[in-house]
């Protein structure tokens, strides 16, 4: 099915075949035909699935279809017309990014107010004209203080990843913008949780809302093959190092989390001689978009990221996600791995469970209603009780194997470390990099 049968124009249709994408993904071909009919939207769908292509392409096609007469003088401030809300600087920069990809072939303008940049040219772009606003709730607020944005012809709202902004707390920033905007709009909100706060949230936000869920409920990406690694504590650190080196996979993105675990971890990699950096919320804008930008383009190989990195990081062919520390949360656990397996590509998710964390592994597979699997390696078999916590799948007697993320590794018996450290095999590998290749290639923001 082209993109052009779900009534997209062909200027649009153009932009995304440039981007290399061909076939809608369920969730864009159920919204794109209401949002171009205009309609109000509660949408959920797993990360991964296109959620941002779903909702900027018929977003761009209406404001084109409705254009304004004319631009006023540089002295007097331009009203925004549509505006993208979202929880992270890392998602504003994406959804930008999909904007101006998307819109290419129009003359609409976009633009991206965050926090932890400087003010200046947020405003001067504002003062040009914006159609298309992607904003931090925080950032915006800045902005409406200072007299710097006018929100008062907004013709369509997108709360992005609303459940999230929820988690962090953005709700009230966003009760304060939405009496900002004028009533007549078109509302759409995004969500990869419908939760019954979300839900409460759209009752009071949405008017005569359709709805779309194209997955159940806290289902990782059917593509993401996962597996648990049993480890005593401190030898996490050694393990990592022992997979990376002996993998062929090229980028990884690890999961701590704190912040200060994060910069350790890093740290720890790089003495190692393994290229990485860290990405958390202590790091300044500038050094964010950096570390981001040199993991995509692959001047580092790894990148150790707390859960600001969890939602709405679009890597292309991002092979393996490792979770060294799991979430406290066991929902977070979903949106971490939702990092890989995304656009119709395999993606592997491993995780580093010592004993301390079992009662985490098993809120997280009570959330996702099964066992992953779990496969000790050769030389880190966990010294204590690991082994034994560690939920087995019902009827087996032995470790369960890998989904073949590491190539070579074998089950243990034992938990003497010596007789661990004696065999000296070292032939763990990880996904090959020859499954990362797409099946149907999807815009997957």
């Amino acid at each position: 099915m082209p993109f052009t049968s779900l009534g997209l124009a062909d200027n649009l249709a153009r932009a995304v075949a440039s981007q290399g994408y061909a076939v809608p993904t369920p969730i864009q071909t159920k919204t794109i035909p209401l949002i171009l009919e205009g309609r109000d939207l509660l949408a959920s769908a797993q990360t991964g699935t296109g959620k941002t292509a779903a909702f900027t392409l018929p977003l761009l096609q209406r404001l084109e279809q409705r254009p304004l007469a004319t631009r006023a003088s540089w002295s007097r401030l331009q009203p925004v017309r549509a505006l993208v809300l979202v929880p992270t600087r890392e998602l504003a920069a994406q959804v930008g990014d999909s904007a101006r990809a998307y819109g290419r072939h129009t003359a609409l303008r976009s633009a991206v107010v965050v926090g932890g940049v400087s003010l200046k040219p947020q405003c001067d772009a504002l003062r040009r004209g914006v159609d298309l606003l992607v904003a931090t709730p925080g950032r915006l607020l800045d902005h409406v203080s200072q007299r710097t944005v006018d929100l008062s012809k907004i013709e369509i709202l997108v709360l992005d990843e609303a459940d999230r902004m929820l988690d962090m707390g953005f709700i009230p920033a966003i009760r304060r913008i939405l009496a900002l905007l004028p009533r007549q709009r078109q509302n759409l909100l995004f969500s990869a949780t419908l939760p019954e706060t979300i839900r409460q949230l759209a009752a009071e936000l949405l008017h005569n809302p359709a709805t779309v869920d194209v997955a159940p409920p806290n289902a990782p990406a059917a593509l993401v093959r996962q597996a648990v690694h049993p480890v005593d504590q401190t030898r996490k650190a050694e393990l990592l190092t022992h997979l990376l080196r002996t993998g062929d996979v090229e980028q990884t993105l690890v999961f701590t989390r704190t912040k200060h675990g994060a910069d350790r971890l890093m740290h720890q990699l790089e003495r190692a001689g393994l290229r990485a950096a860290a990405l958390h919320g202590n790091k300044s804008q500038a050094a964010r978009t950096r570390a981001l930008a040199d993991f995509k383009q692959g001047q580092i190989r790894v990148l150790v990221a707390t859960d600001i990195a969890a939602r709405g990081l679009d890597i292309a062919q991002l092979p393996l996600v490792v979770n060294y520390e799991l979430p406290h949360v066991a929902e977070d656990y979903v949106h971490r791995i939702g990092r890989t397996g995304r656009a119709g590509r395999d993606g592997v998710a491993l995780s580093l469970v010592s004993e301390e964390e079992t009662p985490r592994l098993h809120s997280i597979q009570r959330l996702l209603g099964r066992t992953l699997p779990s496969t000790v390696v050769d030389g880190f078999a966990p010294t204590r009780s690991t082994r034994s916590t560690t939920p087995k799948p019902a009827g087996s007697t032995r470790p369960s194997p890998s989904p073949n993320p590491h190539q070579g590794t074998r089950s243990r018996t034992t938990n003497s470390r010596a007789s661990d450290q004696r065999s000296r095999v070292s032939r763990t590998s990880a996904t090959p990099a020859g499954r990362n290749r797409s099946r149907n290639h999807q815009p997957a923001a």
